[in-house]
């Protein structure tokens, strides 16, 4: 294929860049600030150098226009709410007084006011602030985060870009503040909030800033016609002020559908789209309503959330149809970079056959200036890169590694007897029941318990080679001791090992099952400074030996209680990793539940008799599109019962899920089959419990009591009375009492308190219903 030369000079841009630098500085730093031991200034100074490091890579790479604002101390979604001056009113004196405190006091509460609520951003496994908003909120602009760092970016030499949530999907992703009416709609607020948007662009614009990007990804969902008309007068209105830069309103992760038309329409100057595949309908939607005459289009055509190498071929065929749709066309990453880690050549223990088939952050930057260049100046110009890409993708498509004709052999034999448990519920409670001998309200954790430093130290020193695997695992057993000890003394009903072994709850199984390859330094941000090691999803999956048999078997040696198997389910465990592009990820899912499968069998024959198999991200994978939420659900959940359905009626099989809209998916949460679910409540205010009891969800639920991504103790009348307003919709003998999720992120002293309150809650409640 030759691409001819574009009629005038492509430039390479991202719309965002990983926060953490390359030994995650910023979590360090943020994290030593939070214990006292380093000061705002340090932590402000090490945020600094980590902005201008990224940038002077992006512009080494070759990068014509850098993003800036994009950098976050937690949330580039509470940012926003900063910068429109939406702080609620029971954190504003905090605010007031301290900035950087009170932020933090929004994102992670203090011991008596309570933070913002966190869900998932759209389907990945970023988490953001939810902006708490009500017909009495006062918008005030903020800019001085946004001018602060484009005038570090311009001190630099640096062409730079800001880039800001757009105000559409800043209130379609708000919810009503605590007291305010369900029904209220924060879309009602955009009159009040375009004029605080309004004067922020002013403030860039006086800062030097020739473009400003609005990030609109909400217009990427199914949007009501009201919707779609509050984002046309937004840009009506936003495009028709004289004291602005040029505007580029981006969307990402889908196809834009109607909305295409409303902003291809807008008095904006350009639009920056998703081209990769899961949004390849917007090449045709963009021809179909004529293009963008005269304007600027920014063609997403590198994937942003994936870490395969990119097909140049192929982006470049797609490059060069776009080049008559608007007036001209520049290359991009299809969305921020933040959902990859930074850099491939990072990794000394991946394979270089497997190596040579990944791109993280660095690399896709490169791809996108090479797309550049081949656009400006023509294939020939691009000859080296393009030979070397092909050899990448062919030794990709026709290695082994990819392939294992047992697995699909076994996948392809699958039958719907498979996936169903020969017994329904009511019989599987009844003897589960008979078999377990809870008491009502019965109490338990979600799997995990904190991670002491004795534990860590212990892990690097086998790491490092200076303590040989029996004496780590002697720690291992140490741990499983005191975290049962507790558990036992505490009056917990149903215990968990504490998962002490565990590094990551779904890398510790990636790196036990084949076709799986793990990382060391393929960090990638999930929360504020919570940063994870997705592993890598690169063959067939099977399972060569038992993975959480031995450890469990062992805690349950130590107690008459019962411990729960903790697995984590396939639809997370692809969720959670960056998954293979070169097959349907139903197919994948089903060898993952196959494996999984053969593991809580192991477990019921080795006495287990409660099994735990996490789905935390089974909302967050549900497609953006109503169209496509069917046949996701389909095989999502047979998935899950494939995984499950092989045990005995009086093995009790649970759930849990957490941070994100479940509304959506009650039905999806019936069809799984489990006979207990666990989800998070405490900060949504047990809005779960009514949505299960509206969808009349049959079977047993535990809507968390406790908040565990705060560092603020529930005293146990909170939880009591958390646990009152579960009653009024989940029947008391079908209600657990649990955290909202693992304890791993706690520290022992909090977690003790809060768990000793838990139970107090619990015996409190049961003692009033049993009137005594």
């Amino acid at each position: 294929m030759t691409t001819k030369p574009a009629a005038a000079a492509a430039r390479a841009t991202v719309y965002g860049y990983p926060r953490q630098g390359q030994s995650r500085e910023l979590k360090k730093a943020i994290e030593g600030h939070w214990k006292g031991r380093v000061t705002a200034d340090f932590l402000r100074e090490t945020a600094a150098g980590l902005r201008r490091s990224n940038w002077r890579q992006l512009a080494a790479a070759g990068v014509d226009e850098v993003p800036t604002g994009d950098f976050s101390y937690y949330d580039h979604v509470l940012d926003t709410t900063v910068m429109v001056g939406a702080i609620p009113e029971r954190h504003r004196a905090a605010v007031e007084a301290d900035a950087l405190g009170g932020y933090f006091a929004m994102a992670r509460g203090t011991q008596d006011v309570a933070p913002l609520e966190m869900t998932k951003w759209f389907d990945t496994n970023y988490h953001y602030l939810v902006p708490e908003l009500g017909p009495d909120t006062v918008f005030t602009a903020d800019s001085a985060k946004q001018v602060a760092e484009l005038e570090e970016a311009h001190a630099l030499g640096l062409t730079a870009r800001p880039v800001l949530v757009g105000p559409v999907t800043y209130l379609l992703l708000s919810k009503p503040a605590p007291g305010v009416p369900a029904d209220f709609d924060p879309l009602t607020l955009l009159d009040r909030l375009l004029p605080v948007y309004a004067e922020v662009l002013a403030d860039l614009r006086a800062a030097g800033a020739g473009w400003v990007q609005l990030d609109e990804p909400a217009l990427v969902q199914d949007r009501t016609p009201a919707e779609l008309n509050a984002a046309a007068r937004a840009y009506r209105d936003l495009g028709a002020l004289t004291d602005r830069p040029k505007l580029l309103v981006a969307s990402y992760f889908d196809r834009l559908g109607e909305a295409l038309s409303v902003l291809a329409k807008a008095p904006v100057e350009g639009l920056a789209l998703d081209f990769t595949e899961r949004a390849a309908a917007n090449l045709d939607a963009l021809a179909a309503v004529g293009g963008l005459p005269g304007k600027r289009l920014v063609a997403g055509v590198v994937n942003g959330r994936n870490i395969w190498v990119n097909d140049l071929s192929a982006s470049l065929t797609t490059l060069g149809t776009l080049l008559g749709l608007a007036d001209r066309v520049d290359v991009a990453a299809s969305c921020s970079l933040l959902h990859v880690p930074l850099d491939a050549a990072a990794e000394r223990d991946i394979d270089p056959q497997i190596l040579r088939w990944l791109a993280f952050a660095r690399q896709k930057t490169a791809e996108v200036v090479t797309l550049a260049k081949g656009l400006t100046r023509g294939t020939g110009a691009i000859a080296a890169q393009l030979a070397a890409n092909r050899a990448d993708l062919a030794s990709r498509a026709n290695s082994p590694i990819t392939r294992d004709p047992a697995v699909r052999a076994r996948a392809e034999a699958v039958t719907d007897a498979d996936t169903r448990r020969a017994q329904p519920y009511p019989e599987r409670a009844t003897a589960q029941r008979a078999h377990l001998g809870l008491p009502l309200l019965p109490t338990t954790t979600i799997g995990s318990f904190p991670q002491t430093a004795e534990l860590r130290t212990a892990r690097a020193d086998l790491r490092a080679g200076r303590i040989d695997t029996g004496a780590y695992e002697e720690r291992i057993r140490t741990e499983i001791q005191e975290v049962l000890a507790f558990q036992e003394k505490a009056g917990l009903d149903v215990l968990v090992h504490g998962e002490p072994e565990r590094n990551d709850m779904v890398q510790y199984f990636a790196e036990q099952l084949t076709g799986y390859l793990a990382t060391q330094h393929g960090w990638v941000q999930s929360y504020g400074t919570r940063y994870v090691r997705p592993p890598i999803l690169a063959g067939d999956i099977s399972r060569p030996e038992p993975m959480t048999v031995r450890w469990t078997t062992y805690a349950q040696s130590l107690t008459s209680r019962p411990v729960k198997g903790m697995l984590t389910g396939p639809v997370t465990m692809l969720a959670w990793s960056f998954v293979r592009d070169d097959q349907p990820l139903g197919d994948t899912a089903r060898q993952v539940a196959l494996a999984l499968r053969d593991e809580v069998n192991d477990l019921e024959t080795a006495g287990t008799s409660v099994i735990q198999v996490d789905e935390p991200a089974l909302r967050e994978t549900l497609p953006l599109r109503a169209a496509d939420h069917a046949a996701y659900l389909a095989w999502a959940t047979e998935a899950f019962r494939l995984t499950t359905a092989g045990v005995r009626p009086d093995t009790q099989i649970h759930t849990h899920m957490c941070y994100a809209e479940f509304g959506d998916i009650v039905q999806a949460i019936d069809d799984l089959d489990a006979d207990v679910i666990s989800l998070e409540a405490a900060r949504s205010h047990m809005q779960v419990a009514r949505e299960l009891a509206a969808h009349g969800y049959p079977r047993e639920a535990g809507p968390g009591v406790y908040d565990i991504h705060s560092p603020r103790v529930p005293s146990a009348e909170e939880a009591a009375a958390l646990l009152r307003t579960g009653l009024k919709a989940i029947p008391a003998e079908r209600l657990w009492v649990n955290p909202d999720c693992g304890l791993k992120t706690r520290a022992w002293p909090e977690t003790r308190t809060s768990l000793e309150n838990l139970v107090t809650a619990a015996r409190t409640v049961r003692a009033e219903l049993n009137g005594s």
